[in-house]
């Protein structure tokens, strides 16, 4: 089975490198486009789509319109091509609202006509395969006629072999399957008795019995206990939500400071969900087109079409709608917990609860989130004095040494916390 098995890998092998060469060949004249391709897709899509304006103009047509050693010197620098007082930069730049254009100095001359063959050839109405065929055909009909022949009678070979070869192991796994059911046939008598021999020695056998059957009580009174004990505890909890934003991308990555977007942290009881309106912040002009061919991620789509958000017009429509987030951490009605204290007045970090959220691609419940676990983190966290809260309570607890009234509105006693959950 083995020798099959790497014979008929070395086949494959074979079969897959010449079509590797073949196709090579066949392709060797679009290299220049497809570079192009590559280096459009990489340094351009974020401000820039063939039939459509992103945040520069639409490209499409634009090889044609304008010189090839023009269109050089404005992808290299622009900037310096606007200094220089050249009639069309200073048109282009001012019709674009004054957008500065990146500067891509490191390309060279042949790469940027790779981007203007792509350019053109993208803006054609034909599929790009079709108009690679056909180049190939006139290039050279002869040796497009032999390599499709030779690929042809390759691959009808690779298949007759494969074909042949897969029925000689279906027979041989089917003789093996006989053979393994026969011999478990012959022991299944042998493990039966042996079997019924343990069970007859077991039930004689009065302390065993009795230590087993005390063994199993306690290890389901184990097994209760800690079913009962979790009851509510919802750690790892992780819902499916609306839109699969990334904590990784951006407080990990791009280090954004968690209070950015959850003010509430900071000067209420919850931490709050931010709004659409503060991802548009940000995701305005940033949709990683870069990651799909041009087009806008699916995700901040998401957020466009909750908005009612039009990113070619740039413009709000009047049918926004709210996005169905799902709350992942949750505490009993009878529970109170207030971010603020823990954060301003303490200076606890997120990530002591909410575990390492920078990491996270989707975010789950990191802690238990139990009175056991709360009881445990106030007996080995240190109060932190050097804050306004200990600073008013020193100065009351002096004014009643004094003997001066004080009332509890004077120590917090009006705070909404204090009676609303």
């Amino acid at each position: 089975m083995r020798t099959i098995s790497s014979v008929l890998g070395s086949l494959a092998r074979v079969v897959s490198t010449s079509l590797m060469l073949l196709f090579a060949v066949t392709t060797l004249h679009a290299q220049d486009v497809k570079e192009g391709e590559k280096i459009f897709k990489s340094k351009c899509t974020s401000c820039h789509a063939i039939d459509r304006k992103v945040v520069g103009p639409a490209l499409k047509g634009i090889p044609e319109t304008k010189d090839e050693a023009w269109l050089i010197k404005w992808i290299k620098n622009s900037q310096a091509l606007i200094a220089s007082g050249d009639a069309d930069a200073v048109k282009i730049f001012e019709e674009n609202n004054k957008l500065v254009m990146t500067s891509f100095t490191d390309l060279s001359d042949d790469q940027i006509k790779s981007v203007l063959a792509y350019i053109t050839d993208a803006s054609k109405e034909k599929p790009k395969e079709a108009a690679a065929a056909g180049g190939a055909g006139a290039k050279d009909d002869n040796a497009s006629m032999f390599m499709i022949l030779g690929l042809i009678a390759v691959v009808v070979l690779a298949v007759v072999v494969i074909v042949v070869l897969n029925r000689v192991i279906r027979t041989l796994e089917n003789v093996i399957a006989k053979n393994q059911e026969a011999i478990a046939a012959q022991q299944e008598p042998e493990d039966s008795q042996r079997f019924v021999k343990f069970a007859k020695a077991f039930v004689k056998n009065k302390k065993l019995v009795g230590f087993t059957v005390l063994m199993l009580v306690a290890l389901l009174a184990v097994g209760g206990w800690k079913t009962m004990w979790n009851v509510g505890v919802h750690q790892g909890y992780q819902p499916v939500q609306p839109i699969k934003f990334s904590h990784q991308i951006h407080a990990g990555v791009n280090k954004i400071e968690c209070q950015y977007c959850h003010g509430g942290a900071f000067k209420s009881k919850n931490a709050s969900i931010p709004s659409a309106n503060v991802c548009m912040n940000c995701h305005n002009t940033i949709t990683a087109s870069e990651h799909y061919d041009g087009e806008i991620s699916p995700e901040i789509a998401k957020i466009y079409r909750a908005l009612d958000w039009n990113p070619d017009t740039r413009t709000y429509g009047n049918n926004p709608k709210p996005i169905q987030w799902v709350r992942i951490h949750n505490l009993p009605d009878f529970a109170y917990f207030n971010h603020s204290q823990h954060v301003v007045v303490a200076g606890v970090e997120c990530q002591t609860c909410h575990g390492p959220i920078q990491n996270m691609e989707e975010v789950y419940q990191y802690s238990p989130l139990t009175m056991k676990w709360c009881v445990d983190c106030h007996k080995k966290t240190d109060i932190k004095s050097d804050n306004k809260y200990y600073e008013d309570l020193i100065k009351a607890h002096e004014r009643i040494k004094k003997g001066e009234k004080m009332t509890a509105a004077m120590i917090g006693g009006l705070e909404c916390g204090k009676c609303h959950y």
